[in-house]
């Protein structure tokens, strides 16, 4: 029997069962994406947007106001914009709404057994992984909250491309829901891992965890879990690298803000900010940096309350990085954060001494003048990466 492939409205009529919000807000929240798409090119000033505004203001005013059950109206909804989207919205932004939504609503999602919830794969390119031309030397490139694993192309540059072609790594991105708890994103990749590296095709020389923002908080939960649980390849694990990860939180969190920078990125996944007051159980856990399940269980995750997690303390039988990105021009100035992570978050320090992580001195940097999400392309970061792990200067 044939293999019914997912599409576009496939995806996109799972929204549908998002019954988190009176439908009146998921039907603001899909008559803003379907601007978006039909607006045109943005590069010309979105010339279509007025009439395309008031086209769909009407269909959706009518909508809006005959629809008494929630879903029913958004199904209805969803079968003007599923096709527009399949058909005009670009691959890579259909798939940055898709993390975008998996970021915010991705726990929800998963509950439901909703199709639109990503499932933890590791890609090339966008592709399922390929173990053609492996090489002995792997690296698994986490993303963090509300993106994807395309996002490591930053600006004409791939950290993980340019570490293949310069050290010889086997790239392997990491696909994930971003929406669901950092520990249980972590176990899961600890899991995959462990099987990955099971079937490898050549003996694993070294394993290395590389993860941006929230991609270094479920590398550090993957470690606790395969720690716990033996597995195989911490054995072959010689370097964790955290980019801006908030390991101590980001105070952005608390007021949701974090999504409204993330989902900007694009005009098509803008819209989604509009449920940012329904954070996600990953979102939250970037209060303070939870790794681990007891950071989160038994808790109200809403709750605002002071910092009491139990440390989590680095591997010592491996070498852990921090690179922090800051704003600022000079390590005196403020403001000291990246514009989402303060810098000493990022480097693991924190006010209490039980909870500063032991990075050593040499192996945290700060990249000045350099924000969040352009730690992805820096070639001055990326320097920084390959000082830490060509072998001969390794330490």
């Amino acid at each position: 029997m044939t293999k019914r492939v997912r599409s576009h409205v496939d995806d996109l009529r799972g929204v549908g069962r998002l019954a988190v919000e009176a439908t009146r807000g998921v039907m603001s929240l899909v008559e803003a994406i379907q601007v978006a798409i039909a607006s045109g090119p943005a590069i010309l000033g979105a010339p279509l947007e007025k009439p395309v505004k008031l086209a769909t203001g009407l269909v959706y005013g009518y909508m809006k106001g005959v629809t008494k059950i929630v879903g029913a109206g958004v199904d209805l909804a969803l079968e003007q914009l599923g096709p527009l989207l399949g058909s005009s919205a670009p691959g890579y932004e259909r798939e940055l709404v898709l993390a975008a939504l998996n970021g915010v609503l991705g726990d929800y999602l998963e509950a439901q057994k909703n199709p639109l919830a990503i499932q933890m794969t590791l890609r090339r390119d966008g592709a399922p992984m390929s173990l053609v031309g492996a090489t002995p030397k792997i690296l698994v490139l986490v993303h963090g909250s509300c993106a994807t694993d395309l996002m490591w192309t930053w600006k004409g540059h791939d950290h993980g491309a340019a570490l293949a072609r310069d050290l010889g790594y086997t790239p392997l991105y990491l696909q994930y829901n971003s929406g669901l708890h950092i520990s249980t994103n972590g176990r899961k990749l600890a899991a995959l891992i462990e099987e990955t590296a099971a079937t490898w095709p050549v003996p694993i020389e070294e394993i290395v965890l590389l993860g941006h923002s929230m991609g270094g908080l479920v590398s550090r939960s993957a470690l606790h879990v395969a720690n716990e649980l033996g597995h195989s390849w911490r054995k072959q694990l010689r370097s964790v690298i955290c980019l801006g990860s908030p390991h101590h939180g980001a105070p952005l969190e608390r007021g949701g803000n974090w999504i409204d920078l993330l989902l900007g990125i694009s005009r098509y996944s803008a819209p989604l900010g509009q449920l940012a007051r329904i954070r996600s159980a990953g979102i939250t856990d970037l209060r303070f940096g939870n790794v681990i399940d007891e950071h989160w269980e038994g808790r109200d995750r809403f709750d605002f309350a002071q910092d009491d997690r139990r440390p989590a303390p680095l591997p010592t039988d491996a070498r852990c990085h921090a690179i922090a990105g800051t704003l600022s021009i000079s390590a005196t100035d403020a403001p000291q954060w990246d514009g989402m992570v303060p810098v000493n978050s990022a480097l693991g320090i924190h006010a209490t001494e039980p909870l500063t992580l032991a990075f050593p001195a040499e192996h945290r940097w700060t990249a000045l003048g350099t924000g969040h999400l352009d730690l992805l392309g820096s070639a001055e970061v990326y320097a920084k990466l390959v000082s830490w792990l060509r072998p001969e200067t390794a330490s």
